[in-house]
């Protein structure tokens, strides 16, 4: 009966001083600047990620346009100026 109490205070000693420890740990981290700096890092890929693909986008909509305008002239129809769009007869 006694050891079964023993090993349940044992136990929990344990897992409290194993908690103690990674909260310690956790705080020396913090206070090192490593997570500021690890979401300095995480964010600056995403930024470089984010222009990638703008660059992509842009690179595949002026093939589409160089595509849609030779398509245009090949048909003999006369490509509007650039910026200009169909008048639309309804209001949003």
């Amino acid at each position: 009966m006694f050891g079964g109490i023993i090993g349940k205070a044992a136990g929990a000693v344990a897992t409290g001083l194993a908690g103690a420890v990674v909260y310690d740990g956790v705080k020396k981290i913090a206070r090192s600047g490593a997570v500021h700096q690890a979401a300095v890092a995480v964010t600056a890929l995403g930024l470089r990620g984010a222009r990638a693909a703008e660059t992509g986008a842009e690179k595949a909509r002026l093939a589409t346009a160089d595509i849609v305008s030779e398509a245009r002239e090949r048909i003999g129809e006369q490509a509007p100026p650039p910026g200009t769009q169909a008048a639309h007869e309804h209001e949003h």
